[in-house]
């Protein structure tokens, strides 16, 4: 069974870059079938879908997150990471890698709380 564990600072100051890594056991990140996501949560809101990493390594962002957003991952680990720079606390939110079958997810990490906060 896929299982994904997100790892990373529950701590941020404002205007520093978050990053997490998800790790992944049961399935190869490399897959040809599958495609890898971030999704966060800010408190008391809904779900937001920030990006995907493709098994060929290729990215796609949510357009309002593009330009501080970037996924990259480590095939020797079966990591994928994210990185969302120039945070404020509006970035506050629990943040989860998935398994991306479009139109959905279908594996969820349980989730981490990053806090952005001086």
């Amino acid at each position: 069974q896929v299982q994904l564990q997100e790892s990373g600072p529950g701590l941020v100051k404002p205007s520093q870059t978050l990053s997490l890594t998800c790790t992944v056991s049961g399935g190869s990140i490399t897959s040809i079938f599958y495609a890898w996501s971030w999704i966060r949560q800010p408190p008391g809101k809904g779900l937001e879908w920030m990006g995907v990493i493709r098994s060929d390594g290729s990215t796609y962002y949510s357009p309002s997150l593009k330009s501080r957003t970037s996924v990259s991952r480590d095939t020797s680990k079966n990591q994928f990471s994210l990185q969302l720079s120039s945070v404020t606390p509006e970035d506050t939110a629990v943040y989860y890698c998935a398994r991306d079958v479009r139109p959905g997810m279908d594996y969820w990490g349980k989730g981490t709380l990053v806090t952005v906060s001086s």
